[in-house]
């Protein structure tokens, strides 16, 4: 049985879309864009700021379904400059300890409101 999981403290879903769903112990998360879940305003002065705030909006997200980034698993990142992958990284870093979680990324044309990164992660219980 799958459990939608929801939270004020993430962006609104801008689609047809969960921010994520739970089956079995397992998360799975939309990916999150650094949309401020305060006042809708999406935060790309500069990849570092941008990439905090996608993290933040992902925390909220595992918090809600009581877990937290020591639960993830797998990550996927989503950027539009390859050449920002350093700054990311180093962002993306903070939020794990010693045990990362497997992850992959990839390098796009375009993503969802003009943003430069989408990250979506799968967690478990």
């Amino acid at each position: 049985m799958k459990k939608i999981i929801s939270t004020t403290n993430a962006p609104k879903a801008i689609g047809p879309y969960s921010q994520a769903i739970l089956v079995d112990g397992t998360l799975y998360s939309s990916g999150q864009i650094a949309i401020n879940p305060k006042n809708g305003t999406i935060e790309t002065e500069d990849i570092k700021s941008e990439t905090e705030r996608v993290m933040q909006n992902l925390q909220a997200i595992l918090k809600a379904a009581q877990m937290n980034f020591d639960n993830v698993v797998k990550c996927s990142i989503f950027l539009k400059a390859m050449s920002q992958y350093a700054e990311i990284n180093e962002v993306y870093a903070a939020y794990f300890g010693e045990n990362p979680p497997a992850r992959e990324t990839i390098e796009v044309s375009a993503l969802p409101k003009d943003v430069n990164v989408e990250i979506s992660l799968i967690a478990r219980k």
